[in-house]
């Protein structure tokens, strides 16, 4: 199946035009023609059968055909909470393969130690949603707006909660705290590690500090593997 996304199309849609990028993409490359089959979502959950009306390189018109909302096929929602890093790529990678495993939402958190103060949020969002389209997902993950630490511990915070850093303190593993089907958040530092003031505060917000492994691993690499940890206490 060959996945397109377009956060505007509801059930009410009956026709949809794709934008010149996409319609050359379809029309060009894919070699589509009128009477053939495109797949939609608008990442909430629903999937969107359409018809090609006019094969137009720039811009392509379909027929929306059915609709169906497909469940989404993991029961417990995960939020990662991550200082971007300082290479833009890394986070992008980060962002990308976390999509593919299963993510809900992601907040990039500015630490006292972070490098990178600033996010462009625009580009990211492109990446969540290439690779929710390539490994066919139906609900995208939420990519928030970058947030100051101290902001983020604001918030009014539910579920398992797990902070992930390097001091030499009392730890969990993370694999061995998870527990199925809940709601979880897990924050991850910078290069530079969460400050003290920044751990603290954390466990005086009830998050739980854990181990992520006995290597020393960057921010993106953390990242991931909370995201893969709790994918597989919940298979």
């Amino acid at each position: 199946m060959q996945l397109f996304y377009n956060p505007e199309i509801t059930a009410n849609t009956k026709q949809f035009s794709f934008d010149k990028i996409e319609s050359r993409h379809i029309v060009r490359v894919l070699r589509k023609k009128e009477g053939d089959k495109i797949f939609i979502t608008n990442g909430l959950g629903q999937l969107f059968t359409s018809e090609i009306l006019l094969a137009n390189d720039k811009k392509c018109l379909v027929n929306i055909v059915g609709f169906k909302t497909q469940e989404n096929d993991r029961n417990y929602y995960l939020h990662i909470a991550i200082a971007p890093t300082k290479l833009n790529d890394r986070f992008e990678w980060f962002l990308e393969k976390a999509t593919e495993i299963g993510i809900d939402e992601i907040t990039p958190i500015i630490c006292e130690h972070s490098e990178r103060k600033e996010l462009k949020t625009e580009r990211m969002e492109k990446i969540i949603h290439s690779a929710a389209k390539q490994s066919l997902k139906f609900h995208f993950p939420k990519l928030n707006e970058p947030i100051t630490f101290n902001a983020f511990m604001q918030t009014n915070f539910s579920g398992q909660l797990f902070i992930a850093h390097c001091e030499e303190t009392s730890k969990k593993s993370l694999k061995s705290e998870l527990k199925p089907d809940l709601k979880t958040t897990v924050l991850i530092g910078p290069e530079g590690d969460f400050s003290s003031k920044e751990i603290q505060q954390s466990l005086d917000n009830n998050f739980i500090p854990v181990s992520l492994g006995k290597s020393r691993l960057r921010t993106e690499t953390a990242g991931l593997v909370a995201v893969h940890s709790v994918a597989f206490v919940n298979e």
